[in-house]
């Protein structure tokens, strides 16, 4: 269901997240711990900093840091700002139009019904959350 930028960008943050104070941490230190390639995770950086959900720094000092405390992101909005839209069918998408088989679409209800227990999983899930436990 979500690509390994989904799941390794949640793997970043919830290791930023357990890092101690509010310096900016080496990328290289957080694909050793994790156990990824640098350069994937350097793409992934680069989206998440372009999302305002990470803080970068070049030089030596440099690397990246939480924007916001673990209480404040949402699993949910790192899934969809890498994988896009988490919506189950295209016509429940963000900015969709409508389709025109909605009014005789026999799975229409279903699909809304999956998509609102999906939001309301992953965005009720905070990073604070995935690290407590």
């Amino acid at each position: 269901m979500f690509s390994t930028k989904g799941r390794y960008a949640l793997r970043m943050i919830i290791d930023l997240a357990e890092q101690p104070g509010d310096e900016f941490i080496p990328l290289k230190d957080i694909a050793e711990r994790q156990g990824l390639s640098k350069k994937y995770m350097e793409i992934i950086a680069k989206e998440l900093v372009h999302g305002n959900l990470l803080a970068g720094a070049s030089g030596k000092h440099g690397g990246y840091k939480l924007t916001k405390t673990p209480a404040e992101y949402t699993v949910g909005e790192i899934i969809e700002l890498m994988e896009g839209s988490i919506a189950p069918v295209a016509c429940l998408a963000e900015g969709a139009e409508d389709c025109p088989r909605k009014e005789n679409c026999r799975t229409l209800s279903m699909w809304e019904e999956f998509y609102e227990i999906e939001r309301n999983f992953f965005f009720g899930k905070k990073i604070s959350d995935l690290i407590e436990s």
